[in-house]
């Protein structure tokens, strides 16, 4: 699925020309025949044949860390779908030997290319709200069932919390700052996977902002990202926000950007709260992070998101997985 997104903000793109599709699954063929490129059952045979300046990982998570490492060994720059790896070590090594090798990783963070996320900060962080205190999110879907047919959408590295939660935790911690604990409660009593059901979460950042966020892949809701901004046209637009910020004298619905504030300075909970809706951009995140990665391997850019950076959001999301098991606060 997220394949498909990259090759048609690609084609879409004007900065980036496709020349090859890997994938084991022989039925791709017909995929990059209406592409017009070659197809490829393996990496090596393509890099064999090929030398592309950038390749895009879009493998299951716990997947990539091969087929990164090999394409680097290549002078290949990457654009790695999120998370970098699964796991803290495999992340590390794709950073590390990116940096011997002097070559650049962009991690598929494609929320960071939305010009209200870039707003959400400059506000946050330029005082609008005041001193943050608090954020609240959630993100509750009910995916189909043919989704579990799949064998990695039934494991942990599959689940709402490495596939969903990763792409909250990156954009909180763009928006706040680090995330210095967590502690979180999760249950998988509905389906009975490997992988997670539900999941709440209490995060501690940088600076004393409080956080709290409800996951899951179980709960038919309007409040999810995907349906709040109508990224993609498989899930229908509800417009309703799914995420608040808190500060002592203003808060912010996210991400459509409307700002509460009180009638009379400071404000209390007696003054009355005026909304104010943000004017804001449109435009496909995936094509901007295409230009992006473009520029970026063509030396004109720097990554938007680096492999160091997105390490942390992998981190953090990690640290919820580790929480939910153990009953404890996780420091980071």
């Amino acid at each position: 699925m997220i394949g498909q997104r990259h090759l048609d903000a690609i084609a879409r793109c004007g900065k980036a020309e496709l020349v090859a599709i890997v994938d084991p699954r022989p039925s791709v063929a017909e995929t990059a025949a209406r592409r017009g490129v070659p197809y490829f059952t393996g990496v090596t045979a393509m890099l064999d044949a090929l030398a592309p300046s950038g390749v895009i990982v879009a493998t299951p998570t716990d997947s990539h860390c091969e087929p990164s490492l090999e394409a680097l060994h290549r002078k290949c720059h990457l654009l790695v779908e999120k998370p970098l790896a699964a796991t803290s070590d495999e992340a590390r090594t794709i950073a590390s030997v990116a940096r011997g090798l002097g070559l650049h990783i962009l991690v598929g963070h494609h929320r960071r290319y939305y010009p209200q996320v870039e707003r959400a900060r400059e506000m946050v962080r330029g005082g609008v709200l005041g001193k943050p205190v608090a954020v609240s999110g959630q993100w509750c879907v009910r995916k189909h069932e043919s989704y579990y047919d799949i064998d990695w959408h039934r494991r942990w590295q599959g689940g709402p919390v490495m596939t969903n939660l990763v792409h909250e935790i990156d954009c909180l911690r763009y928006i706040l700052g680090p995330v210095r604990s967590v502690q979180a409660e999760s249950g998988s009593q509905l389906r009975g996977l490997e992988k997670e059901d539900a999941v709440a979460v209490i995060m501690c950042f940088e600076g004393g902002v409080l956080g709290s966020f409800v996951l899951s892949d179980q709960a038919d809701s309007p409040w999810a990202w995907e349906f709040a901004t109508g990224e993609n046209p498989s899930y229908p637009r509800s417009g309703q926000n799914c995420m608040r910020f808190m500060g002592t004298e203003a808060a912010l619905d996210f991400p459509n950007l409307r700002l509460w504030t009180s009638d009379s300075m400071p404000g209390t909970w007696h003054s009355p709260k005026r909304p104010q809706d943000m004017p804001m951009e449109s435009g496909d995140a995936f094509v901007r992070q295409i230009g992006h990665f473009a520029d970026v391997i063509a030396g004109r850019a720097r990554p938007r998101i680096t492999a160091d950076d997105a390490t942390w959001s992998l981190e953090v999301t990690l640290a919820v997985l580790e929480a939910a098991r153990s009953g404890t606060r996780v420091k980071l």
